[in-house]
């Protein structure tokens, strides 16, 4: 073969293959094999002697960091002051021992692949304990950054209004419906106010000084195999000041169990609170709080993912409960505009929580919050058809007092303007309902069936807007049943006239109700017209109850026979002095009765009075006239300004009474 000329491994390689050949041949190794097997031999002796030696070179200076870093990091351990208190340069300084550790840690992993020597076992293990040390003050570190640089959050004032205001709900309303007092019976917040006007609301949850550190620190944590111990220090922190958002705007932890005991106004001030917290916290912290996790955690979006929801997920769960609770208590009326407002913020925030929690990880909270939002419009439904069977039910057993405007009608009627906030959602409620169910609830056999065949009638051919159909059928629905209630309460007042004062109050309630308030839009002008005229039929029947028989006596042909207030008996042919004298009494019969009765409405109260001065003066100024030379004075006892002046203290609710001795 001759003398190698070839260098370094190429040299092995072809002496190699060289004594490959030789052997193959089967012939014995001639001198030149032997020699260049020797050579080969020599010089695989030198590599291994140099790797060797080159192996022990890098376990020193692998020895010789890893002791230079344990002491910086130990020297850490052993002080009480926390690190990054000193500053980030600080803070950068023990990461970089951390990092530099977790290297030194990988390369004793990776050497000596045949078999660790001892002292490599050690030094392993002691890089390992002093990684765990690391880790541990880097947790300390990291829950101190988290703690002490918190911001707090509060809510932003809503403005809310309240039905007292708007829409003059009044104490002691209803009161058979379980409603003690309706003060305060909705106070809707104006989301105008509170929600989002342009893009989204940025708080700070952390001090943004240190958010570079919080994330310096998750990073090396993370990379090191503590990327559990890392969440779940977030974790408690963070959830730990949301449940202090909590407390501090006084909403509890409450079992369903303690939500269904709770009375009225209790859990009126609970709804109220659970509202005005679940908008601020939907719309703002929990967009915050999510954001602040992608800051910390950075690239690693799972993991800020999961430390998100560990976090929020409790806290959700405890109002998610709270709404359940209310969704299984009694449907009860005065709940009704509650639980709308607690359906109208859930299906408004809908879009937010699937964005909040469109991941795996949040899907329980968003599956939970869809339950619960079916669950308080299911709620909301039958509460609201509920009421009408409620109205239908309401039965008295004795008159109202003076015949003036019901607390069914005003609670009714008021009830209904509050119900027009919530126009859309409750009219997409129905809609659901009115695909299943049919409208009307079977009245009581004790209500006039022919108001509600009439009203349905006047619903068919109204001109109502189109866009809340559902609602507007119900409402009709409602107003029929409350009128033919409020003809059964009539039918409790002996005085005919007293009967119709009662359905002329309360009717004119009601469409005043609508015409001055939004229920004009829902009921129309068909049903407007309808009950305009059906309250001045009722004026028209009550002046010809009243005044007719009074008027009989002034008749020069007629009898003062007649029925109904003030009504005396006499027989024809009567002589003009006790004509006379039969309209002082039947008048003052009139008098002392109907100025007990009340007429709350001035302009109506005016209306009835000049109404009733125009029967009263013209048929008495004319019998008069005729007669005032042939009847003595003492038998003529009152003038038409007498008279005209007593008409004014009819329907004010304070009994009065004219003595024998009046004189003009």
């Amino acid at each position: 073969m001759g003398e190698f000329e070839v260098d370094g491994e190429e040299k092995l390689i072809v002496a190699a293959k060289y004594l490959v050949k030789e052997l193959r041949s089967g012939k014995s190794l001639t001198y030149n094999a032997k020699k260049v097997l020797g050579n080969l031999l020599l010089e695989l002796s030198r590599v291994v002697i140099s790797e060797d030696r080159d192996g022990e070179d890098e376990l020193g200076e692998v020895e010789l960091r890893l002791n230079v870093v344990s002491e910086k990091i130990m020297t850490r351990d052993v002080d009480e002051s926390m690190i990054w208190d000193l500053g980030s340069g600080e803070g950068n300084l023990y990461l970089d021992a951390v990092n530099e550790l977790r290297n030194l840690i990988d390369r004793l992993d990776g050497s000596s692949g045949l078999g660790k020597t001892g002292t490599e076992e050690v030094s392993l293990r002691k890089a390992h304990d002093v990684l765990q040390t690391a880790m541990a003050r880097l947790e300390d570190e990291f829950k101190h950054l988290l703690v002490e640089n918190r911001l707090p959050f509060e809510l932003e004032h809503s403005s809310f209004r309240s039905v007292e205001a708007d829409h003059g709900v009044e104490e002691g309303s209803m009161a058979s419906f379980g409603a003690a007092s309706t003060e305060d019976l909705i106070l809707e917040t104006n989301n105008n106010n509170s929600r989002r006007s342009s893009g989204e609301i940025v708080v700070d949850l952390i001090n943004p000084d240190v958010i570079s550190d919080l994330k310096n620190i998750a990073n090396t944590m993370i990379v090191s195999g503590y990327d559990r111990e890392c969440i779940q220090v977030c974790t408690m922190v963070r959830k730990d000041a949301l449940d202090e958002f909590l407390y501090n705007h006084e909403v509890e932890k409450l079992s369903i169990e303690d939500v269904l005991r709770m009375d009225w106004a209790t859990l009126n001030t609970n709804i109220k609170k659970w509202v005005r917290v679940v908008r601020s916290i939907v719309q703002i912290y929990l967009l915050n709080e999510k954001a602040l996790d992608n800051q910390i955690f950075g690239d690693l979006n799972e993991i800020g993912l999961t430390c998100f929801v560990d976090t929020v997920k409790a806290p959700m769960m405890q109002l998610l409960n709270f709404g359940e609770a209310v969704s299984l208590g009694p449907r009860q009326p005065e709940k009704l505009l509650r639980i709308l407002e607690m359906y109208e913020l859930a299906s408004e925030l809908l879009p937010e929580i699937d964005a909040l929690f469109s991941d795996h990880p949040g899907s329980s909270v968003r599956t939970e919050y869809r339950e619960v939002m079916r669950r308080l419009g299911d709620c909301a439904r039958t509460t609201f058809l509920e009421f009408k069977s409620a109205i239908a039910s309401d039965v008295s057993s004795h008159p109202f007092p003076g015949g003036a405007v019901h607390p069914l009608t005003n609670y009714v009627m008021n009830y209904l303007m509050a119900l027009t906030d919530f126009s859309h959602t409750l009219d997409s409620l129905l809609m659901e309902h009115d695909d299943v169910e049919d409208l009307t609830i079977p009245p009581s056999p004790d209500i006039i069936n022919p108001v509600m065949v009439e009203e349905e009638s006047t619903y068919e051919n109204s001109s109502s807007p189109e866009k809340f159909l559902a609602m507007t059928r119900h409402f009709y629905s409602i107003t029929s049943v409350l009128e033919a209630n409020l003809q059964e309460k009539s039918k409790l007042y002996k005085d005919i006239s007293l009967r119709h004062i009662f359905l002329l109050n309360n009717v004119h309630y009601m469409t005043r109700k609508v015409l001055n308030s939004e229920l004009r839009h829902i009921f129309g002008d068909k049903w407007n017209r309808k009950h305009t005229w059906k309250f001045q039929q009722q004026a028209t029947e009550y002046e010809r109850a009243t005044w007719l028989p009074v008027l009989s006596f002034l008749k020069d042909d007629g009898s003062g026979s007649g029925s109904g207030s003030g009504s005396g008996s006499g027989s024809r042919n009567l002589r003009p002095r006790e004509r006379f004298q039969g309209f002082n009494t039947a008048f003052e019969e009139v008098y002392k009765a109907q100025t007990g009765w009340l007429i709350s409405d001035e302009r109506l109260r005016e209306d009835v009075r000049t109404k009733a001065s125009m029967w009263v003066i013209q048929a008495y100024w004319t019998f008069y006239c005729r007669h005032k030379n042939t009847v003595s004075e003492k038998y003529i006892k009152y003038t038409t300004d007498d008279l005209e002046r007593l008409l004014l203290d009819l329907f004010a609710g304070s009994p009065k009474s004219l003595t024998n001795s009046y004189r003009r």
